[in-house]
This record gives C-alpha cells, structure tokens and sequence, in this order.
C-alpha cells in the first residue's frame, strides 16, 4: 500500500490517498495518519485494487465517525453496506 497525503487549498480538508492492495496490516497506519491532522478527513480509495474484511470493517468504521470515503469502487462500496 502506499499513502498519499493532500491537504486542500482551505486548510481544513485533508485527503488521504490509499494506492494498490490495503490489508489490515495497512490499517495502523493509515490511523496514525488520520490522528496527524485535524479539521475535515477524507480517504480516498480512486487507485486500491484489492482489500480485505478488516479493511472494509475499517471503512465503515470511518463513515460512522463522518470520515469521508470517496472514489471506491462497486465492489468495495457493496461489500461496505453489506458489512454495515
């Protein structure tokens, strides 16, 4: 997995870009991460291919907690709801 970070021009939106295969070993950090900034948080999903159950448990974790999750695909956001 690999973590980008883009805090939009405002200052109060911070996107976390996830990239490639996100497995629970990736969660930690990806945590650690979110508690760095404050303001608005959003996790951007646009270039993961593959996740597992711990990570979409995590998911919706974050929806609960009104962290954004934007740019997922059908498969993931399916296997959300139904994890829901």
């Amino acid at each position: 997995m690999t973590l980008k970070i883009k805090t939009a021009s405002d200052g109060e939106v911070t996107v976390l870009r996830l990239i490639g295969r996100v497995e629970s070993e990736h969660i930690e950090q990806v945590r650690a991460c979110m508690c760095d900034y404050d303001g608005q948080l959003v996790l951007d999903l646009d270039e993961v291919e593959l996740v597992d159950l711990a990570v979409v448990r995590f998911l919706v974790a974050c929806e609960a907690r009104k962290i954004g999750v934007i740019h997922c695909s059908r498969y993931i956001r399916e296997w959300m709801m139904r994890e829901q």
